[in-house]
């Protein structure tokens, strides 16, 4: 008799998570609260970039030194033009290297900050008026509004996980309105 072995078709149980469940949220102890920090997903920070550059600076000119050393001295006004582009291209990109949606839930306030390159925009809302909504079904952004105001949030959040977030922000915000000045979230209880 043969034995076969074949991946099991059902997926492994989720592992317990030491964060109490928040994918996007942290809770924070002063002041009591959430704090949701959604970044761009970029590989590179300005000071590496910068680094970057100054080594692609000191390659090209020294390439160019070589040929205006052999007499050829129109290297050197090309690689100055491809140098300026190359800067001014690289500091586009790292002015919105640091962009940002800041989401800080405390007391009886949530209060989003949107920082996208030296610009910052600042809302607050009462939790007791704060509605938690997606624009649309397929993934759009996550709209906060209330007391006539609004606010989109999730730029920086890929497409499929913006439900969950939403998801997180309805539950802070049901644990603030439940609880008050004492936070006690009963869904880690229940684990």
């Amino acid at each position: 008799m043969s034995t076969a072995l074949a991946p099991s078709p059902w997926p492994a149980p989720p592992a317990a998570r030491r964060d109490g469940g928040w994918l996007f949220g942290r809770e924070q102890a002063v002041p009591r609260g959430w704090r949701f920090e959604l970044r761009r997903n970029v590989s590179i920070t300005p000071r590496q970039m910068l680094n970057a550059y100054a080594l692609l600076c000191l390659l090209s000119l020294s390439v160019a030194a070589g040929f205006w050393w052999q007499g050829v001295a129109l290297v050197g006004l090309f690689t100055g033009l491809e140098l300026v582009a190359v800067g001014v291209a690289l500091l586009l990109v790292a002015r919105h290297a640091g962009d940002r949606e800041l989401i800080t839930l405390s007391g009886r306030e949530l209060a989003v900050e949107q920082h996208c390159g030296p610009g910052v925009a600042r809302t607050s809302f009462r939790t007791e008026w704060v509605r938690v909504e997606p624009l649309s079904d397929d993934g759009s952004l996550v709209e906060l509004s209330g007391e006539g105001r609004s606010v989109r949030v999730g730029r920086h959040v890929r497409s499929e996980q913006r439900v969950a977030l939403a998801q997180e922000l309805r539950r802070a915000l049901r644990l603030a309105r439940a609880t008050g000045e004492r936070v006690v979230d009963h869904e880690l209880e229940a684990r």
